[in-house]
């Protein structure tokens, strides 16, 4: 007969996670490329919520590329691309078993349509597996990060244009081959679903250089599902003890009222999130996703193929989770739920949100799920003793490391948990420094002025009883 877990199980990988354009900087060195990424701006003199470089066109990337003036904190996040040594060690000793990072696109294909890979980003990229591994953890490799070479956005549509599934697909087999032995655990592109809020990170594509955005985005999206799909299959054959996985950004919507209105329309909502998924983990478009691209007048362009090709599905599910949100029929758009408090920068604290939305995956998907990212991001502060006293961070993690465990209680075959970053680095969304998650505090500013020394916050210490006694110590 079925026995109700009790707790995490014993094998369950315990976790931190990174990108590389947020820590690694040295943004052109040893042949790297521009990216997405080295052109997003800091702009302090707008407010928190409009500091994300959502929607980019041509003429802001020119001016970005030719600016003595602007502030651009992912060229040298936090130097990263040197002290990867102590500060794996440091999360090493904190007992972290897995440590989800990325290969910068741009450091091994420049241009993205090179026909030969940059050695030099290659021996890069041995090296820091090399040192996470003797650190103890686990390397999760993320493929796509949001740093696609700037040079597949500015002589092509980034991925809009067809010719990128084949550059990417380059890009995925040259380290599919090169790890094999290495790394079991990999991310072919990070948070796919995120279209609207990372765009251009996301996909590349210039505002001005289609005539229908929204319709560029998901033909740019159908393009990436098939080369994650192409590249899911030449990971099995490559090695069969890869595990392959597709990620979301996850965030249950509510619905407003009861109204079966705006239960319909959250419902609406919460499928076009999950479509993304229905595809990579079931292998086909679902038929909803049919209906709304033409009730919103979107043509996608299937090439011959494509369709088998999407049968590769995914090995597990991956996920962030930050916040939820709620809905109702008169918005086109979630927004924020008032009832439940927020960090700074608006973002809902709701740890049974992810109880909810660990639920919903697991009864709709059936497969392995990690949460390969969650944290909360604050103003820090560095007291006189050399600590951060971050009793708001412990509160946050110990309430969905808490729901975390009842999933599991609910049957949900969770298997591994990464934070959101275990270092302070700098912000996806607003480019600032000064939206910390870490468990280890970087003194440096949001212009990349400080010492960059290392220290402890005490979320550090708690989340390493959390770690050694796995998730039994709260």
């Amino acid at each position: 007969m079925y026995q109700v877990p009790t707790g995490f199980p014993k094998d369950f990988l315990w976790g931190g996670a990174v990108a590389a354009n947020q820590c690694e900087g040295a943004y052109e060195y040893e042949g790297k490329g521009i990216s997405v990424a080295d052109i997003n701006e800091f702009r302090a003199d707008l407010p928190l919520e409009k500091r994300s470089n959502a929607e980019i066109s041509t003429s802001y990337i020119e001016e970005a590329l030719s600016s003595k003036i602007g502030i651009f904190p992912k060229r040298w996040g936090i130097n990263f691309k040197e002290t990867y040594p102590t500060d794996l060690k440091l999360l090493g000793d904190m007992g972290l078993k897995l440590f989800r990072t990325s290969i910068d696109w741009s450091r091994i294909f420049p241009n993205g349509d090179d026909l030969e890979p940059n050695e030099a980003g290659l021996l890069f990229y041995d090296k820091l597996i090399d040192e996470i591994i003797a650190n103890g953890m686990e390397p999760m490799i993320t493929l796509s990060h949001y740093e696609m070479p700037l040079n597949l956005t500015l002589n092509y549509k980034g991925w809009y244009s067809r010719e990128v599934v084949d550059f990417f697909v380059r890009y995925c087999k040259v380290i599919f081959d090169r790890y094999r032995g290495k790394v079991n655990y990999w991310i072919v592109i990070n948070q796919i679903n995120l279209i609207g809020h990372e765009s251009f990170n996301h996909l590349g594509i210039a505002e001005d250089k289609v005539e229908n955005l929204q319709e560029a985005k998901y033909q740019g999206v159908h393009h990436m599902m098939v080369a994650s799909a192409l590249a899911t299959e030449y990971a099995h054959q490559v090695d069969e003890n890869y595990e392959v996985g597709m990620m979301l950004c996850g965030g249950p919507e509510y619905a407003a009222t009861c109204d079966p209105e705006d239960v319909l329309a959250t419902l609406k909502i919460n499928q076009m999130q999950y479509f993304f998924a229905d595809v990579l983990l079931r292998g086909y478009y679902p038929g909803y996703a049919f209906r709304y691209f033409e009730e919103h007048d979107i043509k996608l362009e299937f090439a011959k193929g494509d369709e088998a090709a999407l049968k590769n599905t995914a090995d597990f599910l991956s996920f962030s989770y930050y916040y939820t949100q709620i809905c109702d029929a008169k918005h086109d758009e979630p927004y924020r739920n008032k009832t439940l408090p927020a960090n700074p920068w608006g973002w809902t604290i709701d740890p049974l949100g992810l109880r909810t939305l660990l639920n919903s995956f697991y009864d709709r998907y059936q497969c392995p799920l990690y949460i390969t990212e969650n944290g909360i991001g604050c103003y820090d502060k560095l007291e006189e003793d050399g600590r951060v006293h971050d009793n708001y961070r412990i509160d946050y993690y110990k309430g969905h490391i808490e729901q975390m465990k009842e999933a599991i209680k609910d049957g949900v075959d969770l298997r591994g948990y990464c934070a959101w970053g275990p270092i302070d680095i700098i912000s996806c969304s607003s480019s600032e420094m000064s939206k910390r998650y870490g468990f280890i505090y970087v003194d440096q500013d949001d212009y990349g002025k400080g010492s960059q020394k290392r220290y402890l916050k005490d979320s550090y210490d708690w989340m390493k009883k959390v770690i050694a006694s796995n998730g039994e110590v709260l």
